[in-house]
């Protein structure tokens, strides 16, 4: 097998595996009835006419198994950071009590957990056509290769090598749902 055909495949492979990452990340976000810090990642809070992530303008930690806690470094960023959890969203409501923001992770209706099963499949849906995205693309980069002298059977084994990989890939984006749903539905 060709140096260069070994490249196209490493290449698509790390490129998974960053999409998986990715949606991994994603999931974290998505709450399932625990309180948790990193559902707060990605959240931009105003700081003086600017965007910063919530969690450099604030520390964030678990008081309980369904309450966050929300302690700004600057007194006068409570309400921006209310605000910002409050557009955000979540299904939950920010009690501002002048010192620190509580957020309490109300138990979640059988509505809300499809609603969130919905959104993770969103997710994986998302992950998956980034995954035949890097597989297309992987594919056109070995009929290049073909086209510049690289024998078919050569190519052929390839481009199948590059479809396992992404079997594989889309099979662990369904595990890694499989694994979110249960977890969201478990009272």
């Amino acid at each position: 097998m060709s140096d260069e055909l070994i490249a196209v495949e490493r290449h698509a492979e790390e490129s998974m595996i960053k999409a998986i990452q990715f949606l991994e990340s994603e999931l974290v976000k998505i709450r399932a009835g625990k309180a948790n810090p990193q559902m707060l990642d990605g959240l931009a809070v105003d700081y003086y006419g600017s965007p910063m992530p919530i969690n450099q303008v604030a520390n964030i930690s678990v008081l309980d198994a369904r309450t966050l806690s929300i302690q700004p470094w600057e007194k006068n960023m409570l309400q921006p950071i209310e605000r910002a959890i409050i557009a955000a969203n979540m299904g939950v409501t920010p009690q501002n009590d002048g010192v620190l923001i509580r957020i309490f992770m109300p138990p979640l209706t059988e509505e809300r957990r499809k609603e969130l099963v919905k959104r993770c499949q969103g997710e994986g849906e998302q992950s998956k056509v980034a995954i035949r995205n890097i597989r297309r693309d992987a594919i056109e980069q070995v009929k290049k290769l073909q086209k510049n002298g690289l024998s078919e059977d050569v190519a052929k084994g390839g481009e199948t090598s590059i479809q396992e990989i992404t079997d594989r890939h889309i099979a662990l984006v369904d595990k890694h749902l499989a694994a979110k749903e249960k977890e969201i539905m478990s009272v």
